[in-house]
């Protein structure tokens, strides 16, 4: 077998790992929101209708910042339906999803979830420049943010929320390059309204942090030529450039579904490039970060089979998107993150996209039990044991041959260095029948013990978690991982997500 190398030393870094990393994602599609985070009535629904068995599992999963209302939904939302009394709320015909939105959960709902998740989870609000504009993306801030005196902040205290809701992270839109978005815009068209946009809340708030649309993904027609069109109407007046992108395994083309990060690190690397580009056009001495606030493995096909049916039923809450996660995926899903961490320089905020029941890591039924998908655990892990410092990993790897990106390394790895000095390695081995032994060579850290190594890996990859047997797939611990004279000895298991924990 050959092995798969890399060297770890202090004196080479990437950045520091921004909590924001670490985000989710709420949209009001299908049951993401409706028996997912909120269900009156549930057994473990607190007063205000808020399932204590998601929170329990929320807050396990180590979430922060939360994206909402959308996505695709948001281009359509009307903030002012989402607050006051839920009894007086308007239903409305949601045309993203070709579903009836109630609206009994809303704005002030989402922040008392956020609250109770714990204080990690941060507000991040989308606007509306789908159907709206600067006008109403105002007097959101304002009911939002405001403390009191105004017209607005009052409404919001006579709502029963006094206290302003501090919101500071605020999305520009959402995917405004694609054709499918409502109020879908050129480049032009959305540069122009979002630099409008971004002024006038800056003239409200000049400490918020401004998101702007970039491309829904790289394989778009625009893609590139969209972020410089852009940013270069908005590069000073936003802090982030958004990037969205979701992986399956097309065609059965299984080989290049499981090196999907070699897509998205590209992704990030292009992004970085163009911004950079503009600055460096405009002699700014800014640098545009990346809010890459969709990602995650999305069995998209399933959809469009669905969207090109037809069938408009314009049902509350109907179950959309419900993919349920094989091995196979969870190791990709694993090695996405490894990705974001790999370019935590410059990828500060990601979102995965979504919480629950939508493409999420956490399952529910209505009236009964939560469950952690596969997918939980690396996100879990990951969120726990990857703050810190990112180490500079370069792998010397034994490749192997993919359709879509050519040759890909077996092995797909990060580390990063905690304040205290402990260092977590996460490391992907994409070989679907044969381990992957792996040598690090530790150069200056101080490390003589491994503290644990787990994998998750099963000998059936479309092994799954269900509602008939929640706990199917869950990470088991690996023996025989050793650390010797300055150097970590393991095998990785064939398609396995590993993280070994050193001290």
């Amino acid at each position: 077998m050959h092995k798969a190398r890399f060297t770890l030393d202090p004196a080479f870094t990437v950045g520091q790992v921004n909590p924001r990393l670490f985000g989710s994602f709420v949209e009001h599609l299908g049951r993401c929101v409706y028996t997912g985070v909120f269900e009156p009535g549930h057994p473990t629904a607190d007063e205000a209708g808020l399932r204590q068995d998601v929170l329990d599992l929320v807050r396990e999963l180590g979430v922060t910042a939360i994206r909402y209302p959308g996505g695709n939904f948001v281009s359509g939302y009307k903030w002012e339906d989402s607050v006051g009394p839920a009894e007086n709320r308007p239903r409305r015909l949601d045309l993203a999803w070709h579903s009836t939105e109630s609206n009994r959960f809303g704005l002030s709902e989402y922040i008392d979830f956020l609250r109770k998740v714990g204080p990690q989870a941060e507000p991040m609000m989308a606007i509306n420049l789908g159907t709206r504009g600067v006008a109403e993306a105002l007097e959101l801030q304002e009911y939002a943010n405001h403390t009191e005196g105004t017209t607005l902040s009052d409404l919001r205290a006579s709502h029963g929320d006094k206290d302003p809701f501090g919101i500071r992270l605020w999305c520009l839109g959402n995917e405004m390059d694609g054709p499918w978005q409502t109020g879908h815009k050129t480049a032009e068209e959305y540069g122009r309204v979002a630099a409008e946009t971004a002024r006038a809340m800056r003239q409200m708030d000049p400490k918020v942090e401004l998101v702007a649309c970039g491309s829904s993904s790289q394989s778009m027609p625009t893609f590139a030529e969209w972020e410089a069109t852009v940013l270069k109407e908005t590069y000073d007046l936003v802090d982030y450039i958004s990037l969205h992108a979701y992986y399956w395994p097309e065609n059965g083309d299984i080989d290049s579904f499981l090196a999907s990060a070699v897509d998205m690190e590209s992704f990030i690397d292009n992004v970085v490039a163009t911004a950079d580009h503009v600055g460096a056009r405009l002699k700014s001495k800014k640098k545009i970060n990346l809010s890459f606030d969709e990602w995650n493995v999305w069995y998209i096909s399933e959809w469009h089979e669905i969207e090109n049916s037809g069938e408009r039923a314009w049902a509350e809450a109907p179950r959309l998107l419900e993919n349920n996660y094989s091995v196979m995926d969870a190791v990709v899903f694993g090695s996405l993150l490894i990705g974001l961490l790999r370019h935590a320089d410059r990828v500060t905020v990601a979102c995965l996209a979504q919480l629950v029941n939508v493409i999420a890591p956490i399952m529910t039924e209505p009236g009964g039990p939560a469950w952690r998908q596969t997918t939980f655990f690396p996100f879990a892990q990951a969120s726990r044991y990857g703050r810190g410092q990112v180490l500079d990993v370069r792998v010397d790897s034994p490749t192997y041959e993919t359709k879509k990106y050519g040759e890909a390394d077996l092995l797909h790895a990060t580390a990063v260095r905690a304040e205290d000095g402990t260092v977590t390695v996460f490391a992907v081995n994409r070989g679907r029948t044969e381990a992957l032994p792996l040598e690090v060579a530790l150069s200056g850290l101080g490390l003589t013990s491994v503290v644990e190594h787990s994998a998750l890996a099963d000998a059936d990859p479309d092994a799954r978690n269900t509602l008939d047997d929640p706990e199917r797939v869950t990470p088991h611990p690996v023996e025989g991982t050793t650390l010797q004279d300055g150097t970590l000895s393991t095998v990785l298991e064939p398609l396995s997500w590993n993280v070994i924990r050193l001290a």
